[in-house]
């Protein structure tokens, strides 16, 4: 790590700990396929505390503080672990390591499901967006699968025109093939018949959880609650308050980064981004 005072938003060595392995094994992998290759001068822990620091704040790549590496560079290996999985990896490694020590099993055996709309930046292409029309809202749907203690296991971002069927069907496959031990998934009201039966096929028992009619207005929810908390916890993250990524794959590895960071901060018992005192 580079000698500079430290932003808030900077890994603690604790943290750091959890996350190097997988850095250095994939750095020294790029450079066993490119043998004539000179090593990076960069450090690798620079650079992802400057990918947190933009999730954080929203700031754009060209605003990146001078005392970080250059945008550039920093957004080159954004680009490449987002491609070569290495972010969805870190998210996986310590989403086994959160609940073990939650006293679970590493592999969950069921989940939640929800979606988010939210609104897009100038910058997004129109072929990536939509309108959401029971929302009212032009740009794109997240789709979150979570385990029952809310943590992230699938993500998938779309054009917000798109059902919550489709988005559930993602989510569905990439969980199972991710963890084959989920059995059971709980889904709001907004999931039909094709996401139910597309997870009979794949082994999954998906249930429709309803509101209660007899309570009006704003309460919790059996279940459903927990994928709306942590729609709520990534939110912290201001990258994720509006979508600016041109890439819907960079909307999902935003995502995965905000996942990574309150995962890397509950494992090491460090307090996670609140409301109060969030600016």
């Amino acid at each position: 790590m580079s000698e500079r005072k430290p932003y808030p938003s900077d890994l603690s060595d604790a943290r750091w700990t959890l996350i190097e392995p997988t850095l250095t094994a994939w750095r020294k992998a790029r450079l066993e396929r490119r043998p004539t290759g000179q090593p990076a001068k960069v450090e690798l822990r620079d650079v992802f505390d400057a990918i947190l620091y933009i999730n954080r704040t929203r700031i754009p790549w060209k605003y990146l503080p001078h005392d970080f590496p250059g945008h550039g560079t920093v957004d080159f290996y954004y680009a490449a672990w987002r491609d070569e999985g290495i972010l969805a990896q870190l998210n996986y490694d310590l989403t086994g390591l959160a609940r073990v020590k939650d006293g679970r099993k590493p592999e969950p055996t069921a989940s939640v499901i929800d979606t988010q709309s939210v609104k897009t930046s100038t910058n997004i292409p129109l072929t990536s967006q939509g309108t959401d029309a029971a929302k009212k809202i032009v740009g794109r749907k997240r789709g979150i699968l979570t385990d029952t203690i809310g943590l992230i296991l699938a993500v998938t971002v779309t054009a917000a025109s798109l059902s919550e069927n489709a988005l559930g069907i993602r989510l569905l496959d990439q969980a199972k093939e991710e963890y084959p031990t989920i059995s059971k998934s709980w889904v709001d009201t907004g999931f039909k018949n094709a996401v139910i039966e597309h997870g009979a096929r794949l082994g999954i028992d998906v249930e429709v959880v309803n509101r209660n009619p007899d309570k009006r207005g704003f309460h919790v929810v059996k279940r459903r609650w927990v994928v709306e908390r942590s729609i709520g916890w990534i939110m912290m993250h201001r990258r994720l308050t509006r979508d600016y990524e041109t890439l819907s794959a960079s909307s999902e590895a935003m995502i995965h980064i905000a996942s990574i960071d309150n995962l890397a901060k509950r494992i090491t018992d460090e307090t996670m981004p609140t409301w109060r005192g969030t600016y």
